[in-house]
């Protein structure tokens, strides 16, 4: 009816609803065409990026969507390397060489903790 305000919620949950339909009739027809089979991932499990497993749950996404969109954001690679670290104090047999390791990781893991405490204190997380 003109005039009649449009709840922008259910707006919005309907443009949502349509192109997830759009989406599963493009997927649909793709697997019909055999285009789905044909590439070379079809049927294998994805990569997980770097340091995927040590992000915090509640960041991965949201860091997965920026990097794909190719602006990875700075704490991406503090987690990074935070695991190369750890992976390298794994594989350390040297205990001079191990006590460096557990130091620098301990730095790392203090500055990320604040960053991260930051974040939540601000609002952003």
């Amino acid at each position: 009816m003109p005039g009649m305000a449009v709840d922008p919620d259910t707006h919005r949950n309907t443009l949502l609803r349509e192109q997830d339909e759009r989406i599963a009739r493009d997927l649909a027809e793709a697997m019909r065409s055999g285009e789905l089979q044909s590439a070379a991932s079809f049927g294998k499990p994805l990569t997980e990026d770097d340091g995927w497993d040590e992000t915090p749950a509640e960041f991965r996404m949201a860091f997965k969507v920026l990097k794909n969109a190719g602006v990875p954001p700075p704490e991406l690679a503090v987690f990074q390397a935070r695991a190369e670290l750890r992976r390298q104090l794994d594989a350390a047999v040297d205990d001079s060489n191990r006590e460096a390791l557990r130091q620098k990781l301990a730095e790392l893991e203090q500055a990320l903790a604040l960053r991260l405490e930051g974040m939540r204190a601000s609002g952003q997380l």
